[in-house]
């Protein structure tokens, strides 16, 4: 189900393009007999809901977006087999410092009184969270810059993900599988992300990385996305993000039943952009 499934950063709300018929039918496959509507009944358990159709973009489909996703499929199987690491990565909303507003609901005996305007003029500072998701070990990496998001701050957080994360579960592998989607630091068409990649990673760590770029319009089918930045977004949910350390505590007191685990650190080197 994984290959096949988008979510909601913020809400949490997951989908997938199997039909309950084709579940069914690759459960029975593996010898677990199991009809149509027992499938739905499980699919809204964990989450999972019918979404109808908007028609609210006029945009063309990328050429061959299907053969990505099937290659992306092939290469996310691949490298587990191998023992070798599969990285899924993006940066999630970046948030104001400070007493202000924020989405959702939470149990309080008083209500919280926030600024009533969102000006940047008001806050300590502005929060980058960049994620790096582990989707084999289900274990995530959050790197909160203070500055902007650039390529040499993406490839930055990948190399304390390494150091601090990556090595300790994988030190004997000579490769790295990253899922990215095609905007932001790590965006497909950055020359100096990938120049970063060469010679910050893979010279210094003696790793090749193969980087898997999702098809523009389909950064939600990105791993990190509905495993990590949409649990994120429940556990801070109603709470003014009034300081860095807040927001790093939230973050690392992020939890699942499935058993997540997250570790966070504040990045607070000062990035240029058109470097």
């Amino acid at each position: 189900m994984k290959p096949d499934t988008a979510g909601d950063p913020i809400t949490g709300l997951k989908w997938t393009r199997k039909s309950t018929k084709k579940i069914s039918k690759a459960l029975r496959q593996m010898g677990i007999q199991v009809g149509r509507n027992t499938v739905g009944k499980l699919l809204k358990e964990i989450n999972f809901r019918l979404r109808v159709n908007h028609k609210k973009r006029s945009t063309a489909s990328p050429r061959e977006r299907d053969k990505q996703f099937r290659r992306i499929k092939r290469m996310r199987n691949a490298f587990p087999r191998q023992g070798d690491p599969v990285i899924s990565i993006d940066s999630k909303k970046k948030e104001l410092v400070g007493n202000f507003k924020n989405a959702g609901v939470s149990w309080k005996q008083k209500a919280v009184e926030t600024f009533d305007h969102d000006f940047r003029s008001l806050s300590e500072g502005i929060a980058i969270p960049y994620g790096l998701y582990d989707p084999v070990l289900n274990r995530g990496f959050v790197v909160v810059g203070i500055s902007k998001e650039t390529p040499d701050f993406s490839v930055d957080c990948l190399v304390t993900w390494w150091r601090l994360e990556g090595k300790k579960h994988y030190g004997h592998s000579k490769r790295l599988l990253i899922l990215a989607d095609g905007g932001g630091g790590n965006a497909a068409n950055s020359r100096v992300w990938k120049a970063r990649l060469q010679s910050k990673f893979c010279d210094r760590f003696g790793i090749a990385i193969t980087v898997c770029h999702y098809p523009p319009g389909t950064s939600k089918w990105n791993p990190v996305e509905h495993f990590l930045f949409s649990y994120i977004s429940k556990n801070w949910e109603g709470e003014p993000l009034e300081t860095y350390e807040k927001i790093l505590n939230y973050i690392r007191t992020t939890t699942t039943e499935a058993g997540l685990k997250v570790r966070a650190m504040l990045n607070t080197k000062n990035y240029e952009t058109g470097v």
